[in-house]
């Protein structure tokens, strides 16, 4: 068995004793290449909980209705099942088999001795989302503009003008794939520490479901972050309204650039209805 000695060299990284922890107790997870799945895959259904909650019994809160972007569609329990439905049967048939197969290829890597300082970890978070909205920038335009790129992969997840927390995954599988491949392959291109990768795909998660959850929260990231740099809730609802406009995933800049951005623009009268309607 291989021995593991504790980090001796100098190391300023608040994270040290907690990446030493990891690497420590539970090596053999972290080094196998399913343990990104489980972490990605659990980490999506824990985000998608609360927001679940808000689309089940959200019309009976005032307080929670007011942040409805779109009150007046509400996904019901049919379309809910629909899309975990399709959401667990692509993990279990696609990203898992594919996952496995990595050990072909890709064998278990060793864990690194030092750990990643906190700014390291913040540029590299950063970074690997400005990649990944480039990457999902172009994909998401070709196959709005490729007729039949649209109707044989993307057109499943334009099943709703409304989105909604479980669409977030509803998807082809030749588009799921390719986005598990990007948040995988990222973080390889930038070089990334291992605790950085794994903190951007559950971050890449948490971000993915609020931009399509449908409500537009005090605490949504696009309020958090300044200069209206970041798209959030507001811009991928008008992706799912207008779907020649707002690509980009998370951010502003690519649609700005390329004449293709759209600001939400919902009469008044449509932000006070609550009538609970089928999401069509």
């Amino acid at each position: 068995a291989d021995t593991i000695s504790p980090t001796t060299s100098t190391n300023d990284s608040l994270l040290q004793p907690l990446w030493d922890s990891l690497r420590f107790n539970y090596r053999d997870y972290l080094r196998s290449p399913l343990f990104p799945v489980v972490l990605t895959v659990s980490s999506y259904f824990v985000v998608c909980i609360p927001f679940l909650v808000c689309d089940i019994i959200g019309d009976k809160w005032a307080w929670i209705q007011q942040y409805k972007i779109q009150p007046n569609r509400r996904p019901t329990a049919t379309t809910l099942l629909h899309c975990a439905g399709v959401t667990t049967y692509n993990h279990l048939f696609l990203v898992f088999p594919a996952s496995v197969a990595q050990w072909a290829w890709r064998p278990p890597i060793d864990l690194p001795d030092r750990a990643p300082s906190v700014p390291e970890i913040v540029a590299g978070v950063i970074g690997n989302l400005l990649l990944f909205d480039f990457q999902y920038y172009i994909w998401h335009l070709l196959h709005h503009k490729i007729r039949w790129l649209y109707v044989t992969f993307h057109a499943i997840h334009h099943n709703y003008s409304s989105p909604f927390a479980l669409a977030t995954q509803c998807l082809g599988g030749w588009e799921l794939v390719t986005v598990g491949f990007w948040t995988t392959l990222n973080p390889v291109i930038l070089r990334s520490h291992l605790l950085t990768t794994w903190i951007f795909m559950v971050l890449h998660v948490y971000v993915s479901v609020e931009d399509h959850c449908g409500y537009d929260f005090p605490w949504s990231t696009a309020r958090l972050i300044p200069f209206g740099f970041y798209g959030g809730p507001n811009h991928h609802d008008v992706h799912h309204q207008k779907p020649s406009t707002n690509f980009a995933p998370h951010f502003k800049h690519w649609d700005i650039i390329f004449g293709t951005h759209a600001e939400l623009s919902l009469p008044p009268a449509t932000k006070q209805k609550t009538t609970t309607l089928l999401i069509e």
